[in-house]
């Protein structure tokens, strides 16, 4: 959220001529409710996401060439659903069924061949949530975010499926930037073969 994922998505598919994949922020029904009572709406809305992940990875396995995501299944599980799961917003029993779907997605998905992981300030994350103007992402609580930053980076220092690279996206301005663009684009291309 506010890491500059999609601006990223749309410049590598642009680059590589890759199809991009987007998270269904918009389609989950779950959402607008998820961020005016958390505790009442997690688990419903990370189920929906799941389900929802699970069937774009079906997608990306049957998509010809290139194909790009914004935000993987595993991001999902891992941060999302376990930041809720630590805050109590889900319980025991709910846990254990996500958590066992989410067993079972696994089994039958490939991993990507890179995971880029945009690594950013929640003081840049806040300007640019308020800059995107998402009504609904306005008041993300400032613990949530430090939270989802905690488990990012926990997470990432343990991740093993695939290459990863790491952009520090407070300073690289793959946006506007020709020379920050080549510079991300080398690394890609020295971590994976398009």
């Amino acid at each position: 959220m506010g890491a500059g994922k999609s601006s990223l998505v749309e410049f590598l598919a642009s680059e590589y001529k890759a199809v991009p994949f987007y998270e269904p922020n918009d389609d989950n029904p779950y959402l607008p409710d998820f961020y005016a009572d958390m505790k009442r709406w997690a688990f419903h809305s990370q189920m929906y996401f799941l389900s929802s992940k699970f069937r774009i990875h079906q997608q990306l396995d049957q998509t010809p060439g290139v194909v790009i995501q914004d935000r993987t299944i595993y991001e999902d599980a891992e941060i999302f659903a376990t930041a809720l799961r630590n805050m109590r917003y889900i319980d025991t029993r709910d846990w254990h069924t996500y958590r066992s779907f989410y067993d079972t997605i696994l089994q039958s998905i490939q991993p990507p061949d890179l995971m880029i992981y945009l690594r950013c300030s929640i003081r840049a994350l806040r300007k640019r949530i308020r800059l995107r103007g998402r009504e609904m992402e306005q008041d993300v609580p400032l613990a949530y975010l430090r939270r989802l930053q905690k488990l990012y980076e926990s997470w990432f220092e343990s991740y093993d499926r695939s290459e990863v690279l790491v952009i520090d996206s407070d300073r690289i301005d793959y946006v506007h930037d020709l020379v920050h663009r080549l510079d991300v684009m080398q690394k890609i291309e020295a971590l994976v073969a398009l």
